[in-house]
């Protein structure tokens, strides 16, 4: 059995194993760093043979996360919801030489499974998020800004 958290990439994938359980933004360091405020998300992972019967992960993961909303910048929650496939590659040449769309991954004896996971939701988390419509905030009271732009019309007008 592997250690916790780490897995033999090959011989995982060869015996058909799997792991599971859950994350939280503790454990996933560069989604912290990406912007993301809280996460909790399940995950598995199973090993065996592709339909090219090559070593593979299947990389599964559901959950949400809590991003900043590119249009009010309030927090948005986003689901996350993946599986993904991927082939065990000896080397980094195979990955950046191969002419196929099949989504590689270096294999090790000490691949890290919240590394894998962390992987896979970064590359579905969206680019912008935002909320479907935002909030619109209004200042209210007699410490309201005035647009600037108001000035600009009245001088406008004024010419």
């Amino acid at each position: 059995m592997p250690q916790a958290g780490v897995i033999d990439g090959y011989a995982f994938a060869r015996a058909g194993e799997s792991v599971a359980g859950k994350l939280t933004l503790a454990e996933l360091p560069r989604l912290a760093d990406s912007g993301c405020t809280s996460a909790e998300v399940s995950f598995s992972i199973l090993g065996g043979m592709n339909a090219r019967g090559k070593p593979s992960l299947v990389v599964s993961a559901a959950g949400r996360v809590e991003l900043t909303c590119q249009r009010c910048l309030e927090p948005v929650s986003e689901p996350i919801e993946i599986e993904s496939e991927l082939e065990l590659s000896a080397d980094e040449v195979e990955i950046a030489t191969a002419e196929d769309d099949v989504d590689r991954v270096l294999a090790g004896e000490a691949m890290n499974v919240a590394a894998l996971v962390e992987d896979e939701i970064l590359l579905a988390m969206p680019m912008a998020p935002k909320h479907e419509s935002c909030r619109v905030r209004s200042d209210e009271g007699s410490n309201a800004k005035r647009s600037p732009f108001a000035s600009l019309a009245a001088l406008k007008k004024d010419h």
